[in-house]
């Protein structure tokens, strides 16, 4: 085999090997996005209060974490990408306040309720309808109090509460130190257990 064919050789292996590498960290990738997803979303709802534009959130997040942070160990992409989503909220939060600044001047549309049919549907669990009322009653003061937080404070419980992040992680995902991250949980579960009871926290 010549020199030449032997590099070919060579070349094509070290493609394969790296097209392997892209399909594992591929799949390793969208796992790890089915598996935070859902968490996700419920942090950016509560944060921004729509859901829709939550979606947009958390889809906005995780194709810059694809971009910038697809080849750092997986260990390290539950912080980076909550850091991103968390960049993400607050800065949609700064253009809404803008905007509402501006909508006040024009006025607000009126909302428009929508039936819906698949949350009129029967329980497939069994509950009934007071027991799903007082639950969606239930979390909605939960998402309530967590709204009128101040942002650090919601953001630590959050990450630690629905994400389960240690506060190592929870530093790294909201630029703060370790020491930071105790005080801000500290106090969001101190002020929720004053609006909420013990049997939130």
């Amino acid at each position: 085999m010549s020199v030449c064919a032997d590099c070919c050789a060579v070349s094509c292996a070290g493609e394969r090997v790296k097209g392997v590498v892209a399909l594992r960290r591929e799949q390793d990738l969208n796992r790890f996005f089915a598996d935070v997803e859902g968490r996700a979303l419920r942090i950016a709802e509560i944060a921004v209060r729509n859901r829709d534009d939550a979606m947009d959130l958390v889809q906005d997040a995780m194709i810059r974490l694809v971009r910038k942070y697809a080849d750092r160990d997986p260990a390290e992409w539950a912080p980076l990408f909550y850091r991103i989503l968390q960049n993400r909220v607050r800065d949609f939060q700064r253009r809404q306040t803008v905007r509402n600044r501006v909508i006040a001047w024009f006025g607000r549309p009126g909302d428009e309720d929508d039936f819906d049919p698949v949350a009129a549907a029967p329980d497939p669990d069994g509950r009934t309808p007071d027991d799903t009322l007082q639950t969606q009653d239930a979390m909605r003061e939960l998402a309530r109090a967590l709204g009128a937080l101040p942002a650090r404070q919601r953001e630590a419980f959050m990450l630690r509460n629905f994400e389960g992040l240690d506060v190592a992680q929870t530093a790294r995902a909201m630029g703060v130190t370790d020491g930071s991250v105790k005080t801000h949980y500290s106090r969001a579960v101190h002020a929720l257990r004053e609006k909420l009871g013990e049997h939130w926290t």
